[in-house]
């Protein structure tokens, strides 16, 4: 009998929040539809491109990530477990990465949370990653955060 005999790979999390000034609705509704998401994509995220749907579930997009010496490719499937509240995006490639999007609202205001899990490298790889990654995917999401917020003023005073 032949068995191997794998490391197990650690989680890794990553995440950022930060109130917007808009109420939850539209800032989610922001966050939904696929085709206004890349507006708030910083680098290192590139070449966005929605694949299936638009808005909310069942939509598929594609992007590159130029993250820690490498390029990657998602393919990411949404979902909306909480419609108005809380968007997930899943990645169709087998990284095990999963990005989840929630909208809090506080009065005429939103409190944006984005949370990234994924199956880390092993070994002293893998002990790197757990170490820097979360900080680095912190400061994209902060300025994601940032470009949101800054879409969502823009909107308010455009009505």
């Amino acid at each position: 009998m032949n068995m191997e005999v794998r490391p197990m790979a650690h989680v890794v999390v990553a995440s950022a929040e930060r109130t917007i000034d808009a109420p939850a609705d539209e800032v989610y509704r922001y966050l939904a539809d696929m085709r206004l998401h890349s507006r708030f994509l910083p680098p290192p995220f590139y070449d966005f491109r929605v694949e299936e749907g638009g808005v909310g579930t069942g939509s598929v997009v594609r992007f590159r990530i130029d993250f820690a010496g490498g390029v990657r490719e998602l393919r990411m499937q949404v979902t909306a477990p909480e419609p108005g509240r809380t968007l997930v995006q899943t990645d169709t490639g087998g990284s095990g990465l999963v990005t989840t999007f929630t909208v809090t609202p506080q009065g005429e205001r939103a409190l944006v949370n984005i949370t990234s899990r994924f199956d880390g490298e092993t070994g002293v790889a893998g002990f790197v990653e757990r170490i820097i990654a979360p900080r680095r995917l912190h400061r994209v999401y902060v300025r994601e955060l940032v470009r949101l917020d800054a879409y969502a003023r823009e909107q308010r005073v455009g009505q």
